[in-house]
C-alpha cells in the first residue's frame, strides 16, 4: 500500500469489492441482504442462559463529543415535571399528573449505525446512485436508516482484539488491525468466533475502557485503534451484514495514508454497502466471553427509524 497515493488505493478497493448491482438497481439494504431469516433463526438458537448484555453508551452531557462538525452531546429537557403535577397547572382532572421530556441530539452523538446515505465516493451514493439524488435538503430519500427496520437481529459475533493481541486488554491509539489479527483472534477464541455470511461482528478494541478511566479527551475524532485499510477485501469477503466498534470512527486513526481521512468508510459504505456502528460499549459482553469461552450470541440493534437519517441512535442488546 503506497501511503502517498490514497485516491489509487481506494478507486482500486472499490473496484474490488463492489457490490453494485448485486441485489438490483433498485437496492437499498446493502449487506443486510445477507441477513435473511434462516440467520435470524440460527443466532436465536445461541440462546442459553438468558443473560443480556446492554451495548449502548449513555445519551447524556457527559457523552464524549466536543462540538466537531457541530455534534454535541445530548440535551435533555423536561416539558412536565412533578413540580408541575404537585401544584396542579397542567390542567388534568381528577388529579392525575404526569411527566414528560424532549431530547436535542445528533444522531450520531453516541452508540450508533452509519446508514449508507452516509458517506460518498467522489459524490456517488451506495449502488452507483449521485449522492445529491439521494440526500438533500429534505434528508436521506432513497436509502434512509428507516428501510432498515425490523432487520439487524440475528447471530453476532465478538473478536476482543484488545483482549487477544492487546497489553492489558487495550489497544494502543494508531494500532491497524489487519486481516492477519483478526483471523489471529479468532483462533484464539475458538470455534464460536467464526465470522460468516449474515454475522454482525463487533470488535472491540479498548479504546472506551480506557476513554472511561483517563477521561473522554480526544475519543471522539482523536487518535485510536481501529480497522486496517487494508482489511476492505475481507470485509467484503465474508459477506458479513454489519460491523461495529468500540471506537467513535471504526477504522484506525491516524488513518494510514499521509492526506487521508476515513479512507475505509469510503470503500465500505458506498461501495461494499456496509453497515458501521461506533462507539459501542462492548466490555461487559467482552468480560462474559472470556469467562465463558462462547463469542457468539442474540444480537438485536435496531436503529432508531428516524425517516430520512443517515445514521441513528441504536440501544443494542446481545444475549447469550
Amino acid at each position: 500500500m503506497d501511503r502517498t497515493d490514497p485516491e489509487a488505493a481506494i478507486a482500486a478497493a472499490a473496484k474490488r469489492c463492489s457490490n453494485w448491482g448485486r441485489w438490483g438497481a433498485d437496492d437499498v439494504l446493502g449487506t443486510l441482504n445477507f441477513l435473511d431469516d434462516a440467520k435470524r433463526r440460527d443466532g436465536a438458537a445461541l440462546v442459553r442462559r438468558g443473560v443480556s448484555f446492554p451495548l449502548a453508551q449513555r445519551f447524556d452531557a457527559d457523552g464524549p463529543q466536543k462540538g466537531w462538525r457541530r455534534r454535541t452531546n445530548p440535551v435533555h429537557t423536561m416539558l412536565d415535571t412533578g413540580l408541575d403535577a404537585e401544584r396542579g397547572t397542567q390542567g388534568f382532572p381528577h388529579g392525575i399528573g404526569g411527566a414528560d421530556d424532549v431530547v436535542f441530539m445528533p444522531l450520531q452523538a453516541s452508540t450508533q449505525w452509519d446508514g449508507l446515505g452516509h458517506i460518498f465516493d467522489h459524490g456517488v451514493a451506495w449502488n452507483g446512485r449521485r449522492a445529491g439524488d439521494v440526500v438533500t435538503s429534505e434528508g436521506d430519500r432513497v436509502t434512509g436508516i428507516e428501510t432498515t427496520a425490523g432487520r439487524i437481529a440475528g447471530r453476532g459475533v465478538l473478536l476482543d482484539v484488545g483482549r487477544a493481541l492487546g497489553t492489558g486488554g487495550e489497544l494502543p491509539d494508531g494500532f491497524a488491525i489487519t486481516t492477519a489479527h483478526l483471523e489471529e483472534t479468532m483462533a484464539a477464541h475458538g470455534e464460536t468466533a467464526h465470522v460468516g455470511r449474515g454475522d454482525v461482528l463487533l470488535v472491540r478494541t479498548g479504546r472506551l475502557t480506557r476513554a472511561r478511566r483517563e477521561g473522554w479527551g480526544d475519543y471522539a475524532g482523536g487518535p485510536a485503534p481501529g480497522l486496517s485499510f487494508t482489511t476492505a477485501d475481507w470485509l467484503h469477503g465474508t459477506e458479513i451484514a454489519a460491523i461495529a466498534t468500540d471506537t467513535w470512527g471504526f477504522e484506525v486513526r491516524p488513518n494510514e495514508f499521509d492526506d487521508a481521512f476515513q479512507p475505509l468508510h469510503q470503500v465500505a459504505i458506498p461501495h461494499i454497502g456496509l453497515f458501521l456502528g461506533e462507539m459501542w460499549d462492548l466490555d461487559a459482553l467482552a468480560a462474559d466471553c472470556a469467562e465463558d469461552g462462547r463469542y457468539e450470541f442474540w444480537l438485536t440493534a435496531d436503529p432508531l427509524p428516524v425517516t430520512g437519517a443517515v445514521g441513528a441512535p441504536v440501544a443494542p442488546i446481545a444475549v447469550k
